[in-house]
């Protein structure tokens, strides 16, 4: 079974007060299933989740980042990794497989200069996701508490309107639009559209 790996830890954590930002974490990755056996924090500020379908990858690691930011404005380095899972148990740093490797391999290796790195069994599709995650990251790297906040907002009410999500913070229309426009939401999302379309293919094939 073809699934996806994030492996994952707070950037400078030692210098935020630990329980602010890890009652944030373990909010956020509470809604990807259940500890131990989905996600698991370790060594103080690490941590692993497990997506069952490699598709939703990005979209998770974009809801990681803008979540984090915008409750706590602190940032993660995630490295993702697709492929087979060859062990299973009820606790996920105990599992084993391809994607797990191929998940310490990304986040020990291509994480050194961007924050959110993939490797997979398709190296054509590393090689263009690597190079696009960098671009994106240009803008991802610098949102402001406001930008990921509005980002968040976005990317989980894809079908709510401008106005919705400026009743949602007390603003303005056009000041939603604005911050939308600063988070880069719709190149993003136009990104993480092709993500989907091109894992779908390759994990069918």
């Amino acid at each position: 079974m073809m699934i996806s790996i994030l492996t994952g830890d707070i950037i400078n954590s030692r210098k935020k007060e630990d329980n602010y930002w890890l009652n944030s974490l373990k909010e956020i990755l509470d809604t990807f299933g259940e500890s131990p056996k989905y996600w698991q924090i370790y060594r103080g500020d690490s941590f692993q989740l497990e997506i069952e379908n490699p598709e939703e990858t990005l979209y998770t690691a974009l809801k990681l980042k803008s979540h984090l930011k915008s409750t706590v404005n602190i940032d993660v380095r995630i490295g993702i990794g697709i492929g087979n899972k060859e062990f299973n148990s009820d606790r996920i740093t105990e599992a084993n497989g391809e994607a797990f490797i191929n998940s310490g391999f990304a986040f020990d290796n291509y994480l050194k200069k961007q924050t959110i790195a993939i490797k997979t069994p398709w190296q054509d599709l590393d090689d263009e996701f690597n190079i696009a995650f960098d671009l994106a990251l240009l803008t991802i790297d610098s949102w402001t508490k406001n930008s990921a906040e509005v980002f968040k907002l976005s990317l989980e009410s894809k079908n709510s309107t401008q106005n919705e999500i400026a009743t949602i913070l007390g603003i303005t229309q056009s000041s939603v639009s604005e911050r939308q426009k600063r988070a880069g939401f719709e190149q993003i999302m136009k990104l993480e559209k092709r993500f989907k379309k091109l894992i779908k293919q390759k994990t069918n094939e």
